[in-house]
């Protein structure tokens, strides 16, 4: 019940409707603006105004993330991985130590140099990552193949000085989990990688109902220190790409800074072969920008933190009881269904609110849950229950439910399964659909340009010679850089041609667009 809300309910009630309420941008008009409406409106997060470039994440933001993290984590636990924890503040020389990576983070980098009141022998950095730090006690706990692979995961937070920020997409501080690796063999620690991109692009398509692309990044957009980094990539509703998680093959260049050695089944001594993955609360942004509407957010059901609302409507004080009496037995009735799919490795019983905020006009309510992004709504009033009855309405128009439906009760409680986990496929395949239609395939450099004139942007699949210079020389005339290179079955099968810019020989087309 949400009595604790009837104050709040009962001061805003009478003033509060579609035009008192916070506007939402319509997406053609501003979409940057639209995004920010939508997370105000939702009430996802806001800005940390007294701390420069942080958010702070509400609790319907953080429930997001926990629904993420618990399916993210039975994903690991269930590939071998084990949870972990190390320091938040990293010794400087630890940074300085793998010469590529220092230089790929020293512009985002945090240090702390006094604690105490006193000035510190050694600053330190306060974690962008925690590659070094994690090398550092694996050359601890290595000493042989048998202590091989070494498989690690760690839930936490980590800074980079963002000059420009926006909600969960890119923040100064945000949460994240990362993954590190180790194992005896190059082969080894190569599977680990692919393995774990597999992971992330399942987690993507399966619980958030976003598809990606799969595929390598270039040497210019690798991660700092890694040999190799694999990534996986998302449309967005305005056409630009959202890098959605990346897993990095880092060779032994972290084991030799750290001198992270192992005895081998032969007896000799060897570096061991490091891989690192994560994704962070940047894939909330990725999951608003490609379900949600001008109407607010739109969520998956396996993501969303509320699934059904039910809002009581009564005239009458003598109506009041019998209705919210027939909404706590659905509402109880509702909790024992579990939406989790055949194939999940957790339960998902259903999380139902029954707003009976007082003073608050069923049409305001109505307004608030549809802007939290709730998949599925309930009226009930007496009439309702007179006929043995609820009218159902879904958040968005779906194969799942269009517009108001009147249903038994009992034929709504045994459908409300497959209809949300139809909700659920739809979103998918529309985003799906989104991403087949608007992809392109360009030629020549007028006709990139044309597409991505002023502020537009959309996959394109592109021919490039393979030099860092005709990709930096691309970025700076569009600002349209190289997602990735695709994985086979990702994009077009390899076709020589010849480079969009440069019109020197190409092997393949790349992926190509403007990024968040």
């Amino acid at each position: 019940m949400l009595r604790r809300m009837a104050k709040q309910g009962k001061s805003q009630g009478k003033s509060r409707g579609k035009e008192a309420a916070g506007r939402i941008t319509p997406r053609a008009e501003d979409y940057p603006q639209w995004y920010q409406d939508v997370v105000r409106e939702a009430g996802l997060a806001e800005p940390a105004k007294v701390v420069k470039g942080c958010m702070v994440i509400k609790p319907h933001g953080y429930a997001i993330w926990e629904k993420i993290q618990r399916d993210l984590d039975g994903r690991f636990k269930a590939t071998g991985h084990q949870n972990a924890y190390f320091p938040l503040l990293v010794p400087q020389s630890f940074i300085q130590k793998e010469a590529e990576h220092v230089e790929g983070f020293a512009p985002e980098l945090a240090v702390v140099t006094h604690a105490g009141g006193e000035a510190l022998e050694e600053p330190y950095v306060v974690r962008p990552t925690s590659e070094t730090i994690i090398g550092y006690y694996f050359s601890k706990w290595i000493d042989s193949y048998r202590d091989l692979p070494l498989l690690i995961n760690q839930w936490a937070n980590v800074m980079r000085w963002e000059k420009r920020t926006r909600l969960f997409l890119r923040t100064t501080e945000f949460l994240w989990q990362e993954g590190h690796t180790a194992h005896a063999s190059h082969e080894d620690s190569e599977l680990e990688v692919r393995r774990m991109l597999d992971v992330y692009g399942d987690h993507a398509e399966e619980l958030l109902a976003v598809p990606v692309v799969r595929g390598i990044k270039t040497e210019s957009e690798k991660f700092a220190g890694a040999e190799q980094s694999l990534c996986i990539e998302a449309m967005m509703q305005d056409g630009k790409a959202l890098q959605a998680g990346t897993s990095h093959d880092l060779g032994q260049n972290f084991g030799k800074a750290f001198n992270v050695m192992f005895q081998t089944e032969t007896g000799e001594r060897d570096y061991v072969w490091q891989t690192s993955w994560g994704v962070s609360t940047r894939l909330i942004g990725g999951l608003i920008m490609t379900h949600s509407d001008d109407a607010g957010l739109v969520l998956p059901p396996r993501v969303a933190p509320i699934h059904v609302v039910i809002v009581p409507i009564f005239r009458k004080a003598h109506e009041r009881e019998a209705v919210l009496e027939a909404a706590a037995r659905i509402k109880q009735r509702l909790e024992q269904v579990d939406i989790a799919p055949e194939t999940s490795r957790y339960r998902d019983f259903l999380s139902v609110v029954v707003d009976d905020r007082e003073g608050m006009r069923p049409g305001a309510k109505y307004y608030e849950w549809e802007r939290r992004g709730v998949p599925l709504r309930v009226e009930l009033g007496p009439r309702d229950l007179a006929k043995g009855q609820v009218c159902v309405r879904m958040r968005v128009d779906t194969a799942a439910g269009s517009g108001k439906e009147f249903l038994p009760e009992d034929e709504f409680i045994d459908t409300i399964r497959s209809r949300l986990l139809t909700f659920q496929d739809e979103l998918l395949s529309r985003a799906r659909a989104r991403l087949s239609e608007r992809a392109v395939t360009i030629d020549t450099w007028d006709e990139f340009e044309k597409t991505f004139a002023g502020d537009k942007s959309t996959f394109a699949w592109c021919h490039w010679d393979g030099t860092p210079e005709t990709e930096a020389k691309i970025k700076e005339l569009t600002k349209v850089t190289i997602r990735c290179i695709p994985l086979p079955g990702q994009g077009p099968d390899p076709e020589p041609g010849v480079c969009v810019l440069t019109g020197k020989p190409s092997a393949r087309r790349v992926l190509m667009a403007k990024a968040y």
